[in-house]
């Protein structure tokens, strides 16, 4: 009888599985919208500073600045806008090429300390092949800055940590400065919850002041971080402090904060982060259980090597559920900074207590899913929440660029995003906007909305079953 195989999967199956993870993902970031609310609204924030050349603070809307985040998610896409033009590629290519940079650390960090260039493509291949991870980060959303942030920083500790070179220790600061830029203090709480419980025990915070350039690097960190900061306020006061003490203190300790500016509070079961996560780091999260569960049947630890590596790796993977189990507003992707550390503890569990090396082959499950999810998407084969298609049809009419367009009732983002701005709301109340419109408009409303707009002769000029396209000009 043949004994089960434990050791890894070939290069070249791991291969296959990062490649065409990553060629999927690639592939699919035109071939469906924006959508409303997330991708959309930072979407059209980028595409505002793109075309009105404000680098400095990211706008709601015009002349609106919004101070909820810091400017590295519009930064990349404005970039994507500048060099591929407007469209859903520019808008999110940016942001897969920085989570590829993220795929790239946890290669190098596994190459290093295992020193095996298959335990890399090993480690690499579990992030690429991470549900959550390979679908955010070819979004337009801040996740994925701030894991890249993160993981520099806390890959960069541990090979300064392990004397692999001077540049480490300054790495770990410009990871610190840009966590500062795609997301604020929090990058810096996350990557403090995680060394100050690892370097807690057995005196190891006595090498921390001698394995990181302490005073140059903190004066990298000022000199990358101050500037824009600064600027900022100057330009619009007021952001320091709504987005020091209200967007990461009163965000996540008040549940159904009521002072966001830009949205509602995503108000959740204090704890939820833990069934996100479980979600998250799916098809993973049942291999890291029955590892953990193991570990405890054989009465060891993680541990089980004498650098520390394991907890390293599990506190770092643990800090953002440990800081977000005592919030209320949160949202899934507020896992993503802890897959990279997810990806390694597994190599590092395998390498520990190996299993058969079929169980790793799951990870196909991720190419297929893509698969599924982008011709969901791509052939609207589910309702999706995003403007694109009636605003298509609205661009294509001959009065579009003589007319205004307004949205009945609420303005959706991707509804900013694909008429480029040119979308205002308008409330049912017509006294307070009809009688002082003199050009003709085109307006979107409910097909539930059956609204007599008076001295005005309307046309529907298209549907989508749920929302109407109208064009209304001054009755003869």
């Amino acid at each position: 009888m043949q004994q089960p195989t434990y050791s890894l999967p070939s290069a070249k199956l791991l291969l296959i599985l990062l490649i065409s993870c990553l060629a999927l993902r690639f592939i699919s970031l035109s071939l469906y919208p924006l959508m409303d609310t997330t991708e959309a609204r930072y979407g059209e924030m980028a595409r505002i500073m793109f075309e009105t050349g404000n680098w400095i603070t990211p706008m709601f809307d015009y002349n609106v600045p919004f101070w909820g985040k810091p400017p590295i998610f519009t930064w990349l896409s404005s970039l994507g806008f500048s060099l591929f033009g407007v469209n859903e590629f520019a808008a999110r290519v940016p942001h897969l090429i920085v989570g590829l940079a993220v795929i790239w650390l946890v290669y190098k960090l596994a190459k290093d300390h295992f020193q095996s260039s298959v335990m890399g493509i090993f480690s690499a291949s579990i992030l690429a092949s991470t549900v959550s991870f390979i679908v955010l980060s070819g979004a337009v959303m801040t996740d994925t800055a701030l894991t890249f942030s993160i993981a520099l920083s806390m890959i960069s500790f541990w090979q300064a940590w392990s004397n692999k070179g001077k540049i480490w220790g300054y790495l770990f600061f410009i990871g610190l400065a840009l966590g500062m830029l795609s997301k604020g203090p929090l990058a810096i709480v996350l990557i403090g919850i995680s060394l100050t419980i690892w370097l807690t025990p057995n005196g190891r915070w006595k090498r921390l002041w001698n394995i990181l350039p302490w005073g140059y690097g903190t004066l990298l960190f000022l000199v990358i971080t101050v500037p824009w900061y600064a600027i900022a306020e100057y330009k619009t006061p007021g952001f320091l402090d709504y987005f020091i003490v209200g967007e990461h203190i009163k965000r996540f300790i008040v549940s159904g904060w009521q002072g966001d500016l830009y949205g509602s509070a995503h108000e959740r079961t204090r704890g939820t982060i833990w069934v996100y996560a479980l979600a998250s780091m799916l098809p993973w999260s049942p291999l890291i259980i029955w590892q953990w569960i193991r570990s405890i049947r054989d009465d060891k630890d993680v541990e089980e090597s004498s650098d520390g590596f394991g907890t390293f790796l599990l506190f770092w993977m643990l800090s953002p559920m440990i800081l977000f189990s005592f919030s209320g507003n949160i949202l899934a992707s507020y896992v993503m900074p802890a897959l990279p550390a997810m990806a390694l503890l597994l190599a590092h569990l395998h390498k520990q207590r190996p299993l058969q090396n079929w169980l790793y082959k799951v990870g196909f499950i991720t190419p297929f899913l893509l698969i599924v999810l982008i011709s969901v998407l791509h052939f609207d084969l589910i309702p999706n929440r995003s403007e694109n298609k009636i605003l298509a049809v609205w661009k294509q009419q001959p009065e579009a660029t003589q007319s205004d367009l307004f949205y009945l009732h609420k303005r959706p983002f991707s509804g900013q995003y694909y008429s480029s701005g040119k979308a205002k709301q308008r409330s049912t109340d017509l006294s307070s906007w009809l009688p002082a419109q003199n050009k003709p408009f085109f307006i979107v409303q409910s097909d539930n909305d059956h609204i007599v707009y008076s001295n005005w002769l309307c046309e529907e000029r298209n549907t989508t079953g749920k929302e109407d396209l109208m064009y209304c000009e001054n009755k003869p």
